[in-house]
């Protein structure tokens, strides 16, 4: 023994010390390997399903934030506000990149690593399965009588013709039907493992669609008000969230005019005052030189036009104002979109900024209450009804500088400079009824509320990867319906001369899951009319026997490929 161990020491035999044994439970580490090596080993990890597994988590715990937390690509004036108010926290979920969590490189990181991951699963199991299918049935194991599923009988016909009618039985309930060595070996059931691997496809599928959309698509929000025309530029969108590769050439150059918008409301009962539906009459022209066409666009039935979805998202009030200045010249004559302030009557609150006016620039902010009514206590006005049955505004007049002019960027819907460039002006509020004019006190000008039209907000959403990302997922639920309804069955029939000149008969079924009564239907049509045991007692083991393990085989259950 000390010289085996010499010799092992210096190097001059042929016999190999033993490797070091490993704790049960622990993962084995690759030693001594070289750049190739650790790529395999890596590729190998990255590539098992309980990777794909916790990348999936990854992913789904990483889309957390951007559910609870503000995104700059769809309110960045709410990133914006919550910064101002969480002045500690906020720059360093900044960083993280928790206002911008599906554009973050952290999480793209993970897709990509999710994408590869089920990639290096699913696609050698689909190569593996498709040799399955191709491959003939597994020969029959050498003691049938210790599988699930078994039965034993003897008959006078011969082993050769007992084989010629297992096979004609088997191929009648669409087993795949091999017959070699004196027995019969039969398999089906492989679309279950179809299904499981498309399920697995559909969700790669589905993985690349959204990314596709990601990467190509872009949505923008767009206030268009009755009257008015939309054309599908850059510059005309309120806020737009381009695909990291798309670029302004790709928009479409249609048109959308907004004709007329009309919201009904519950009228009685407790629900009074909820709308009931809303309607926009619009026309549409899919290119400069093509012709109009009208939709009617509603809720949940978008437009389709120039490979986009126009949806429709909301709607408001914009009232109409006619303002004059201390010349008596009209400095402003248009509608203006309010914003609502209360969702259930659609009080709203908007303001005017008169730029042009002279010798000062004028500005106004106003409320206005569609079904104006006097409160419980009277003692303000409140809206009783979205519909405009009685629209009144409330107008706060200013003079100064509105700022357009510094070139720094301002809200519509706010006024800025209030106290330091913009002042109130003394008595200068007014309450306004449709064709009513407010005289500036001091001779600084008028306003007139000429009236009220309705906006609604369009939503354009193009989206390359919608339609794949439909049908990978219509994909994966027919998938993994069928993987659970689909078993893997497996049959063997041995027949061999016995005593007496008779003919032994063996049947075996292996069922992936739980058994199924098929087996007793394919004894049952072996046999025939003629009487003998029948699959249970001591001749056979039916369905609800114990498996038992097969020398040959293995143990009596089946390995998923």
């Amino acid at each position: 023994m000390t010289d085996i161990q010499d010799d092992v020491k210096d190097g001059e035999s042929g016999i190999r010390a033993p490797a070091a044994r490993q704790a049960p439970g622990e993962v084995p580490r690759p030693a001594g390997l070289g750049p190739i090596g650790w790529l395999r080993w890596g590729w190998r990890q990255l590539t098992t399903m309980r990777t794909a597994l916790i990348l999936l988590f990854l992913v789904a715990l990483g889309a957390v934030p951007g559910s609870i937390l503000p995104q700059r690509g769809q309110a960045p004036e709410k990133v914006a506000a919550y910064l101002d108010e969480h002045e500690t926290l906020g720059p360093w979920l900044d960083k993280a990149s928790m206002f911008d969590v599906f554009a973050a490189p952290w999480f793209a990181a993970i897709y990509i690593l999710l994408f590869v991951s089920l990639a290096g699963c699913v696609v050698p199991r689909a190569v593996k399965h498709y040799r399955s299918m191709r491959a003939r049935p597994p020969a029959a194991p050498r003691n049938l009588e210790r599988l699930p599923q078994s039965a034993k009988y003897e008959t006078d016909t011969s082993p050769e013709d007992v084989l010629a009618e297992a096979r004609k039985v088997l191929r009648r309930r669409r087993f795949r039907v091999d017959v070699s060595g004196g027995a019969a070996s039969a398999e089906k059931g492989y679309l279950g493992e179809t299904g499981n691997l498309l399920f697995h496809l559909a969700l790669l599928a589905l993985l690349f669609a959204l990314g596709l959309g990601n990467l190509f698509g872009y949505q923008g929000n767009v206030l268009l008000t009755e009257g008015n025309t939309f054309a599908n530029s850059l510059s005309r969108y309120d806020r737009f969230n381009p695909g990291r590769v798309f670029g302004d050439e790709d928009l479409a150059p249609f048109t959308v005019t907004l004709d007329d918008f009309k919201a009904e409301y519950q009228a009685e009962g407790d629900k009074r005052g909820q709308a009931i539906d809303f309607n926009a009459d619009v026309r549409y022209r899919p290119a400069p030189d093509a012709a109009e066409k009208p939709y009617d666009l509603r809720m949940n039935h978008p437009l389709s036009v120039g490979g986009a979805k126009v949806y429709l998202l909301g709607h408001g009030y914009a009232p109409v104002f006619t303002v004059r200045d201390a010349k008596g010249d009209v400095a402003f004559k248009d509608s203006v979109p309010f914003l609502e302030m209360e969702p259930r009557n659609l009080t709203s609150e908007g303001v005017i900024k008169v730029p042009d006016a002279q010798p000062d620039q004028l500005a106004f902010y106003a409320i206005l209450w569609p079904t104006a009514m006097a409160s419980e206590d009277g003692k303000q006005i409140v809206s009783g009804f979205p519909a405009p049955l009685r629209p009144v505004v409330t107008i706060n007049s200013f003079k100064g500088d509105v700022g357009l002019d510094s070139g720094t960027p301002q809200s519509v819907y706010k006024l800025e400079g209030i106290g330091k460039t913009l002042h109130p002006i003394k008595d200068g509020q007014k309450l306004l009824e449709p064709g009513e004019t407010f005289e500036l006190p001091g001779g600084a000008g008028s306003v007139t509320f000429d009236g009220i039209e309705e906006y609604v907000t369009l939503s354009v959403n193009h989206d390359p990867g919608r339609v794949p990302a439909l049908i990978a997922a219509i994909l994966a639920v027919l998938g993994v319906a069928t993987s659970f309804m689909v078993r893997r069955r497996r049959v063997w029939v041995r027949a061999s001369a016995g005593e007496g000149g008779r003919t032994v008969v063996e049947v075996g079924g292996l069922t992936l899951g739980s058994p199924a009564a098929e087996f007793d239907e394919i004894v049952t049509a072996l046999r025939g009319p003629e009487d003998g045991p029948d699959g249970e007692g001591p001749e056979g083991r039916g369905p609800g026997s114990e498996p038992a393990a097969d020398p040959e085989s293995g143990p009596a259950t089946e390995s998923k490929e």
